[in-house]
């Protein structure tokens, strides 16, 4: 066993357990998932909780759902008659999601949106206590242009993936547009001055951002 893996399985170990759905969704996504490491899991889920809990939002958005983990982890902290966005792609996704949501107390909270995210976030008029990205690495620039004016001051931007398995570290090949567009997007945040930032080597990288007046 890899020691990272050690140090995971014992920082969960001491750490609050999943309930009880979302030990389901972990196990049905391993199941019936091409790519069931997409999820965030156990750990990372937990974070989110905590951060939702801490802040407890009205408005969040959330861009790549994937089979709702960690949307309801998200919903975990919601404010009363607080309402998540929360944005997928994949149409083949969407049967499972709304299984998992509506398995969950917060389905009168959750708005699932299927389409590309780039044409969705201009349609919202909302201003978002927490917005959590992780969703099409290529586009994470993208995303975040689009997103910084609907975030309140003070509210936090979290970024998932941003060390993109260490390849953000070394030479980049020009044909790798996830890797080239990771690498823009965090360099991008390390000089934006409207937000103070926080990258922390958690599973595969999350970038914690809070807005600045």
């Amino acid at each position: 066993m890899k020691i990272e893996e050690s140090i995971e399985d014992y920082c969960l170990a001491h750490s609050s357990k999943e309930d009880a759905l979302l030990q389901h969704i972990t196990r049905q996504t391993y199941l019936r998932m091409l790519y069931p490491r997409m999820l965030s899991g156990h750990l990372q889920g937990r974070l989110l909780s905590y951060f939702s809990r801490l802040i407890q939002p009205k408005r969040i958005l959330e861009i790549g759902t994937f089979t709702a983990y960690a949307t309801l982890c998200l919903a975990e902290g919601l404010a009363e008659n607080g309402i998540i966005h929360t944005l997928e792609i994949n149409p083949e996704f969407e049967a499972f999601i709304t299984e998992n949501i509506n398995a969950s107390k917060y389905s009168n909270s959750i708005q699932l949106h299927i389409g590309s995210a780039l044409d969705i976030i201009p349609s919202f008029d909302d201003i978002f206590d927490i917005v959590f990205i992780d969703a099409d690495k290529a586009q994470y620039p993208d995303y975040f242009r689009l997103i910084i004016d609907k975030v309140r001051i003070g509210g936090l931007i979290i970024a998932d993936n941003v060390l993109w398995g260490g390849k953000v570290l070394g030479d980049i090949s020009d044909k790798d547009s996830e890797t080239l567009a990771m690498k823009e997007f965090n360099e991008m945040i390390s000089q934006d001055s409207r937000l103070d930032k926080l990258m922390l080597p958690l599973r595969d990288g999350l970038t914690l951002m809070i807005k600045k007046a």
